[in-house]
């Protein structure tokens, strides 16, 4: 009741009813309803959110991604009536964060966890039916007579990512085509422009692609056909084409591939993915399958990933628990020796000690890398030394710690400086009076106050570097490397190691690498929990 006399009271002297005022504060009108301004950017914001989810929803019917559509269709839905509903306001805040939470961490995990599971490689990129289509289309070999047609290379849409489309002229009839992966379609001669020699220079619907372009694309060249009757039309270069009969067949019947030349047969192996011959051999085109736990136990059962995995692991802990450390002691240290009021010129002093930090770590990264360059470095010159940094473990691992050590005590420093100067004086200054040496203050009250306000930051930092992509792969590279083991270098980490297998020049494991990912993420989720854990143990002692 007096609450509401206040209200009313205070309504009476500024001339708006209590419900106006907080009305005022969320943006609306007095009688609830939003103002003109927030109407307008209200609609704005939701017109763009469903042009977007438009946008979105016409690769998923292309695809018949049902279940795609489906989520789009319910987020679309759920976000006007969350911003048209004035029952919704603290959703109103709540569902873009939700959003990006689900959609750049959430889903992420559950596709990586997902894919861990599979065997997705290069090779097994594709269900079995695009498998035995590009198995046949690569397999397709000129035989005599065949047409030799005058060809144009286009595509639907975007030059560099577009579907290619095969713009053909046959010699013989002077018939003109359109070759896509589903087949032959008539030109007119209406729709078209071509030399005197019969090439198509262009195409209604098409883009024409020019010599710089097509042979960017070379690969997907390599790999495209259009389907005949006959069997399929091949690229023959970039002005011909030719149309032949594909070498290895697939039979339903049996499910294998026939060799019609040699005679050899690869059966289906469904398990696996893959089509084998009685002698083991795979053919290079399969298709991807759920292969269980086959990635996880690879890491176990396969001496030379079990090893190089093993000792991945152990330089992993130790860089990320070597660099927090002497990053935590020498930023402790510079903290406490400018955080003594005898100190003069401060301001100059931490400037100078946060520069680096300031820096970009890409660039830095590349600087020091070479500083330690075996015969022009600075480092080696100052040292007047020819040691190859780089050409060993050991000395690799120097390096990168030195580097992190320059880029990352700084940062301890400043959160150090801030920490130290929230602590009370009066508590070393009481321990002081009852007799106790500075050190021994330091160590029973400070240094535990410093550890509470800390130690959330020290578990992050642990985090960052245990993933620290960027300090491995600019630095040292991952090397250096075994011949035995090239794709497992004496300073990779398990992320450079990740990305190696899955994005390495020596074919692409997906799968592999992420289960190597769940490794990383168990392990990061375990060290976290437990050191938030003791967080909290320190904050109830203290």
């Amino acid at each position: 009741m007096a609450r509401s006399t206040v209200d009313v009271e205070t309504a009476r002297h500024d001339g708006v009813p209590p419900s106006g005022k907080r009305s005022a504060r969320l943006g609306l009108g007095a009688d609830g309803t939003s103002s003109p301004l927030g109407l307008v950017l209200k609609i704005g914001a939701l017109a763009v959110f469903a042009a977007l989810a438009v946008w979105g929803a016409l690769p998923l019917i292309r695809t018949q991604d049902w279940i795609g559509l489906a989520i789009l269709v319910a987020v679309t839905v759920l976000a006007f009536y969350v911003y048209l509903s004035p029952r919704t306001i603290p959703l109103k805040y709540l569902l873009p964060g939700t959003l990006f939470l689900i959609v750049f961490q959430i889903l992420p995990v559950i596709y990586t966890v997902n894919t861990a599971f599979t065997n997705f490689s290069d090779g097994h990129r594709g269900s079995k039916e695009e498998a035995v289509t590009a198995i046949e289309s690569a397999s397709v070999q000129q035989v005599p007579d065949s047409t030799i047609y005058t060809l144009t290379i286009a595509t639907q849409g975007d030059p560099a990512t577009g579907d290619i489309v095969f713009l053909l002229t046959d010699p013989s009839s002077n018939e003109m085509y359109a070759g896509t992966a589903d087949g032959l379609r008539g030109l007119s001669a209406d729709d078209v422009d071509r030399t005197a020699t019969g090439k198509i220079t262009a195409a209604g619907g098409y883009t024409v692609l020019n010599i710089q372009q097509a042979s960017a694309r070379q690969d997907d060249l390599n790999a495209f056909s259009v389907p005949t009757s006959q069997g399929a039309i091949k690229a023959q270069g970039l002005s011909q084409a030719f149309e032949g009969a594909p070498q290895q067949n697939y039979d339903a019947n049996c499910d294998c591939v026939t060799d019609t030349v040699t005679g050899a047969v690869w059966t289906a192996d469904d398990k696996n993915g893959a089509f084998v011959n009685d002698r083991g051999e795979a053919l290079a085109q399969g298709w991807k399958v759920n292969v269980g736990f086959t990635n996880f136990t690879r890491v176990l059962t396969n001496d030379t990933i079990r090893d190089s995995f093993a000792r991945i692991v152990i330089w992993n802990f130790a860089f990320a628990i070597i660099v927090v450390a002497i990053n935590f002691a020498l930023g402790l240290l510079v903290a406490l020796a400018l955080n003594n009021p005898l100190v003069k010129g401060k301001k100059i002093y931490r400037s100078l000690i946060i520069l680096p930090y300031a820096m970009p770590a890409v660039a830095m990264y590349l600087v020091w890398r070479e500083m330690f360059n075996t015969d022009f470095g600075l480092i080696n010159r100052l040292l007047g030394t020819h040691i190859n940094w780089f050409g060993g473990t050991a000395t690799s691992m120097v390096a990168i710690l030195l580097v992190q050590l320059w880029l990352g005590y700084n940062y301890m420093f400043l959160v150090i400086t801030g920490a130290l100067q929230s602590i009370p004086a009066d508590l070393t200054e009481a321990a002081g009076v009852d007799g106790a040496k500075p050190f021994y203050a330091f160590r029973t009250i400070t240094f535990p106050l410093l550890l509470v306000s800390l130690a959330p930051l020290l578990i992050s930092s642990f985090a960052f570097n245990f993933n620290n992509f960027a300090a491995i792969f600019l630095v040292s590279r991952g090397g250096p490397f075994s011949p035995d083991n090239p794709s497992a270098g004496g300073t990779d980490l398990l992320i450079t190691y990740t990305y190696r297998l899955a994005f390495g020049g020596g074919g692409a494991d997906y799968g592999f690498a992420a289960a190597i990912s769940v490794f990383i993420f168990l392990i990061v989720a375990v060290v976290s929990i437990v050191g938030f854990t003791r967080t909290r143990a320190l904050e109830e002692v203290n």
